[in-house]
């Protein structure tokens, strides 16, 4: 049976003294929790909070990192920074680095092999716009950049893998998609997983919902039979919220 996976993507908040008191307050709140566990603060508080995360039950996770490892790439973190600062997991294909910093299906899957080789675990984000969703295109848009963002990969490595559904629709707005549509995405997503590698595989991906989880509607998500946890933004800035979603199942 898949464990539950709840990952806290921070974003672009909190100072580093903000980072570590949330960091101790979760690390004591989720110290007996039975679930897997992921904070992923801003590059500039990833060493600080590594500190504190040692030896608990919270994964360190990236939000990002660069296609190389070194050289002429200002502004870009590599993974070999990550991996020194004690980072287990990057997030890669964010809908904001898809939507907003342009990023490709080409561009993220060549982030994905390296952070494998490397040894890093990977949350692939996948999802469709509102209009792509109106237009009956979910599944389409789920399939290719599913498709193309595991190209190349094997069943080895997807054993490092967790793919996180969010629907580009349902993140920060405040809409969430229902459960019965948030399952029927996860479902054909498994389905696509078997297709690339085979039931085995499919059968162990663990596949979060990354659209707007909270604390009211946590309980529900969890309980459809292919949603594996979520990867939580704006609930995840607080000890008591991100707690409630992480012991909501």
């Amino acid at each position: 049976m898949r464990q539950k996976y709840i990952a806290g993507n921070w974003k672009m908040n909190k100072t580093k003294g903000e980072a570590l008191e949330l960091a101790k307050g979760l690390v004591a709140a989720l110290k007996d929790g039975k679930n897997k566990y992921l904070i992923a603060p801003s590059f500039t508080n990833l060493d600080a909070v590594a500190q504190v995360v040692k030896g608990s039950n919270i994964r360190l996770g990236a939000q990002n990192m660069s296609t190389d490892e070194s050289g002429a790439h200002t502004g870009e973190v590599s993974v070999l920074m990550l991996k020194d600062l004690g980072v287990e997991t990057v997030i890669l294909g964010h809908s904001e680095r898809r939507t907003i910093y342009k990023e490709d299906d080409a561009m993220i899957n060549k982030k994905v092999k390296l952070a494998l080789q490397h040894g890093l675990e990977v949350i692939l984000c996948i999802g469709e716009l509102l209009e792509e969703r109106e237009a009956g295109k979910a599944e389409a848009v789920c399939k290719a950049q599913t498709e193309k963002g595991l190209a190349g990969l094997s069943k080895e490595d997807m054993k490092n893998v967790v793919i996180a559904y969010e629907p580009v629709w349902a993140i920060g707005t405040g809409k969430t998609a229902t459960p019965e549509d948030a399952q029927a995405i996860h479902a054909y997503v498994r389905d696509v997983l078997a297709s690339l590698f085979d039931k085995e595989v499919a059968d162990a991906t663990i596949i979060q919902y990354g659209g707007s989880m909270n604390a009211g509607n946590a309980k529900d998500l969890l309980a459809q039979k292919d949603i594996d946890g979520g990867l939580i933004g704006g609930a995840a800035l607080k000890v008591d919220s991100f707690e409630a979603i992480c012991k909501a199942y």
